[in-house]
């Protein structure tokens, strides 16, 4: 990989850390709206649904099945249903406060801030993220990232997201970059793999779960983000 220049990053679960960052944030809101008392379930009982509901919807998102406004719209409707609490404007209550706190919570998923200060003066360091514009924008503003990256691209900035082509190249055009001197880096195995082999852009899979996945001999697979120095 000695013509790379340029690195794309996805942002969420594997340089910002969303799942720790979320959990933080859903477990103070359940206990501000007080659903324990109310409804007498736990944060505990609650949280598979909200996982499952979330990983679902951000997965049809990506397929292009939901927009961002559906999304946001069933989110938590669907993960408060699983304990039996169907209020609409209680559960879209709890969304608009999740979106707005969620970045007050900036973790970093392990080994970040070690590599990309391992890599700034090697390479020029991109983002190219799925996430919601502000919120991505409020994720990196709001964390040491932010002193990292040139350039961020979301899905609803390309006005399509990974893996479509169009993300990858809109991402590439706004960084000044081509295919052959760029490589990308995350931990979603179709949107981030499967998107950017097929877009022609070397890539390396971030799998911190060991997550069963396909297999593409050119695709290098780490499970710690430090373990990406020895191919950068």
């Amino acid at each position: 990989m000695e013509n790379i220049r340029h690195i794309f990053f996805d942002l969420d679960n594997t340089l910002w850390d969303y799942r720790r960052n979320a959990k933080i944030t859903l477990a103070k809101l359940f206990e501000e709206f007080q659903i324990k008392e109310k409804h007498a379930y736990t944060f505990e009982e609650f949280y598979p649904f909200y996982y499952e509901s979330n990983e679902s919807l951000w997965a049809d998102l990506r397929d292009k099945k939901v927009t961002k406004d559906e999304l946001r719209a069933r989110r938590f409707p669907e993960a408060f249903a699983g304990l039996g609490i169907e209020n609409a404007s209680f559960a879209m209550d709890f969304e608009e406060r999740f979106v707005n706190e969620v970045t007050n919570s900036n973790y970093v998923v392990e080994g970040a801030e070690e590599l990309l200060e391992y890599l700034k003066d090697k390479y020029t360091i991109h983002i190219l993220s799925n996430g919601f514009e502000e919120v991505t924008h409020w994720k990196i503003e709001k964390s040491i990232i932010k002193d990292y990256i040139d350039t961020i691209t979301t899905a609803e900035g390309a006005g399509a997201p990974k893996p479509d082509p169009i993300a990858f190249q809109t991402s590439l055009d706004k960084a000044g970059a081509t295919k052959e001197e760029s490589i990308y880096i995350g931990d979603d195995w179709i949107a981030d793999m499967i998107g950017a082999t097929t877009f022609g852009m070397n890539a390396i899979f971030f799998n911190p779960l060991n997550e069963n996945h396909m297999w593409i001999e050119e695709v290098p697979i780490v499970g710690q983000l430090i373990q990406l120095k020895k191919y950068l």
